[in-house]
This record gives C-alpha cells, structure tokens and sequence, in this order.
C-alpha cells in the first residue's frame, strides 16, 4: 500500500515528508494506521549526532493508533483495536521479562537495526530505498507494520492522542521515580529537566507521597508547568536547587535525584551527585551522547556517603502492565496527561513542531494525523 512518512536521510538534515510503499504484515505482525505521535527529543538524537546514525529511517516510537490488518500467527490483537506503541517490545519469555524488567527485554537488542524484529528486512520504502524504523515502530508515518509485541491493546474510550505519551514520555518518566527511584511517602526529590519525561516524573514522585519535589529547568514555562504537575519547588539551575534543597533539609540533601534533561552532560555529575543525601539515590534517564566516556564526579563522595547512581532505561518499567495502569490512572484524575499536549502538529509540520521543542515552547509537541 502507499502511505506517507517523515523520513531522516543523514545527520544534520530535517525530517522531509515522503511517500511510501509499505509491505503487508508478514508472520507476527500487525499494520496499524497511526492517530497520534510524541515529538520525543530521542529521535532527535539521530539529527543531531547525539545517537549514531545507522541509515535513512522514518523516524517516531511514541505512537497510538489502530489495528488495520493482521499477518500469520498474530494471536495478541485483531483489525480495530485501539493500541499504544511500546519502543521496547518485550517477548515474554527471556530472562529479563520472566523477571519482570521487560523494559531490558532481549529483544530491544534489535531497535537500533530498524529492520523487522521477525526477519532482519524492510516493510517500508522510498526512492528505491528499503527504510529503517526507528525502535523497529516508526510513528512518524500515517501507517506502519511491525510486530505484535510492539503494540499494547488499549480501551477504545481513551483518546488516542493522550495515550500516545504513555508509549515512551510518561512510562519513561513516572517508571523513573516509581520503579527505579522508588520514591517513598516523605522523600525529598528533585527532578532536573521538566519537559515530558521530567513532568512525568514529577507526577510520579508526587504519587508516590514525596514530601518536597524541586523541579529544575532553566525554562520559565517548563518551571510553570511544573507546579500544576506537583512540583513544591521550581528553580532555574542545579545551582540554584543546592541551597534551596540545603535548607529546606537542615543540610540533609535529596533522598532522590531524577535526571530528565534532554541531553546529559558528564561534568554536570558532581554537582548533580552533591544534591543527593546519605544513601541517596541518583537516577539516569536522560540520554548521555554515545561519544562521551568523561564524568566528573567525586568517587570519596560516593563511598564515604554511601550515595548511589542508577541507570534507567523506558523507566525501568514493564510496558504490557504499566501501560493500562498508566491510562486507568488518567481515566480517574490522577495523571495529568492533558496538561502535557501542549501543542499538536499536523505531519507536514513536524519541523515546526522540533523548533518548538528546542525553544522550550512545549512540554510535549504531538503529531495528530488526519
């Protein structure tokens, strides 16, 4: 069939909005016409250089949409259901997902091919090209194919372009907090970066019974918008949270530290590391570029006070559960995910919609396809 998509052709070019011919789903997969897509900053990554770049691709992984066929073997969905992307799709059955981190599935190994998870070749083309999908779902375009276990059923009552956050920004921030932080009732936490993931992340904290959450950015707006989220606390820099979190805690500092800036910076450790308290914990989840290997950090520190420094990916979360969990919290008032659409694009404006997100205008851009 023919459809349309943003397609990536190198670093350093924009998304250029191409036709395409798209295969029909082969053995475990499923095509799906795509209603909604977040501008999430990691595809960005692959602009910039931040990620290496491995191919032309049509970019997206933060998606919802509908079931519109099904191939062999498909078993987990049928033509009009209503689902939510999952970036890493887990299969159930490897030792990451028989113990319940199905977010370091064996199978997310294969998302920075782009190709088929099933056989390692392209469903999607242009200009005599086979495509790459970036996360193996490429949202960016008005129809995709991919495999089954990429694609979370859904009830048919939740709007279609609210739930596409739970497929990367909000399972990524909240799981941060909740799964990998483990916010307690009491804590003390600062979130630094308060675009989706981190306003995510606040929501979580607050859920989970944080007494003070600090957020950190250096965009008004985003320290806004943070308040309405839960935050108590909204300072421009790390260096404006120190003092405020040292007297706020009579020098005892941050039980948690979330990390959700749109790119990590090595030598913001140590400053980032000093917020944390005794035994407290510091969680990375916002992308490191794929070239850095200097951090700058004070090892004394991080024995002497027994401080700890975790890693996070997809919000350390487990997609097929958390995912209806996230959208029945929504359902009830108790994840504000209307707030977080700050502004939506059609496809042809998917640039405008990057600008926006590097000007700090949006907390989360999406693209609504008509």
């Amino acid at each position: 069939m023919k459809t349309e998509a943003a397609v990536l052709w190198g670093p350093g070019r924009t998304w250029e909005i191409e036709p395409v011919e798209l295969d029909p789903p082969k053995e475990q997969e499923v095509l799906v016409r795509m209603v909604a897509s977040g501008l999430c900053h990691s595809d960005e990554h692959f602009l910039t250089g931040d990620m290496p770049f491995l191919g032309s691709m049509i970019g997206g992984h933060e998606g919802s949409g509908v079931v519109e066929d099904v191939g062999p073997g498909v078993s987990s969905l049928a033509p009009g259901d209503h689902v939510v992307a999952s970036f890493l799709p887990p299969c159930g059955h490897c030792p990451s997902c028989i113990d319940g981190h199905q977010g370091l599935c064996d199978m997310g190994m294969h998302i920075a091919d782009g190709w088929q998870v099933t056989d390692k070749t392209a469903r999607h083309h242009a200009k005599g090209q086979d495509l790459r999908i970036f996360c193996m779902l490429g949202t960016f375009g008005r129809h995709t194919v991919g495999h089954e276990r990429s694609f979370i059923k859904i009830d048919d009552d939740i709007p279609l372009d609210r739930a596409c956050l739970v497929s990367c920004c909000v399972s990524t921030g909240w799981g941060s907090a909740i799964h990998r932080a483990e916010v307690e009732p009491g804590h003390v936490v600062a979130v630094i970066g308060a675009g989706g993931v981190g306003s995510a992340a606040i929501q979580g904290a607050r859920s989970a019974g944080a007494r003070r959450i600090v957020a950190v950015d250096p965009v008004a707006f985003k320290r806004e918008m943070a308040r309405e989220f839960g935050a108590t606390d909204a300072v421009a820099t790390i260096g404006d949270a120190f003092p405020l979190i040292q007297d706020m805690t009579r020098g005892r500092m941050c039980h948690r530290v979330i990390c959700t800036m749109s790119v990590g910076r090595g030598e913001l450790l140590a400053p980032i590391m000093a917020l944390a308290a005794k035994r407290g914990r510091v969680v990375i989840t916002n992308v490191h570029a794929w070239t850095e290997t200097d951090v700058s950090m004070s090892m004394l520190d991080l024995m002497v006070m027994e401080k700890e420094l975790l890693g996070s990916v997809f919000g350390s979360s487990r997609p097929e559960a958390d995912v209806p969990q996230l959208l029945e919290l929504y359902r009830d008032g108790l994840l504000d995910l209307d707030s977080m659409v700050t502004s939506t694009y059609p496809l042809e404006k998917i640039n405008e919609g990057y600008q926006d997100m590097r000007d700090g205008r949006n907390i989360r851009g999406v693209i609504v396809f008509d």
